[in-house]
């Protein structure tokens, strides 16, 4: 994820959600060694000078944090919920204390974007939707993936066929 200070987001995502810091900040430049060749191959002509630091979730998921120093990383934290373009525009964590995670976020410099919804009436499973003080939109749910989604009837969650239709036109 890109963000604006790498040694704060390292220290707020260690600090607030958990993650394990592993290594890092590293500065990387195109400089001609080994690592600056892979960093300036994934990035392109345009990439000259980095920082990258990597963090680690508490079921091993690795998280990446990139401040761009030359081309600079630019702000988009006012306008980056363009969720119907193609590519990532969230990530999910696990947390049982749902209130209590979205509560740490906002009052730590991010924001709380939704209500904590229940997902399904009558069961504990529970999403809300959060943002870091960059402008990364963090998705918490109450529950894993696999407890919340499993053997449910996938009929009742579908898109009838003629709605389906209309919107691929």
């Amino acid at each position: 994820m890109t963000v604006t200070d790498v040694y704060a987001a390292t220290a707020w995502y260690t600090e607030v959600l958990g993650c394990r810091h592993t290594i890092g900040p590293l500065h990387i430049t195109d400089d001609g060694s080994a690592i600056g060749n892979v960093f300036k191959g994934i990035f392109g002509e345009r990439m000259q000078d980095l920082y990258v630091s990597h963090l680690a979730t508490a079921n091993g998921v690795g998280i990446e944090l990139f401040q761009f120093v030359t081309p600079p990383t630019a702000d988009n934290t006012a306008n980056n919920f363009e969720y119907w373009k193609t590519g990532v525009f969230h990530f999910c964590v696990v947390d049982p204390d749902i209130e209590g995670l979205a509560r740490r976020i906002d009052e730590s410099g991010g924001k709380q974007n939704s209500a904590v919804w229940t997902l399904f009436e009558g069961e504990p499973f529970k999403a809300v939707y959060c943002q870091d003080p960059w402008g990364n939109l963090i998705e918490i749910y109450s529950h894993s993936t696999e407890l919340m989604y499993a053997n449910r009837d996938t009929d009742a969650m579908m898109v009838p066929p003629g709605l389906k239709d209309a919107a691929s036109q």
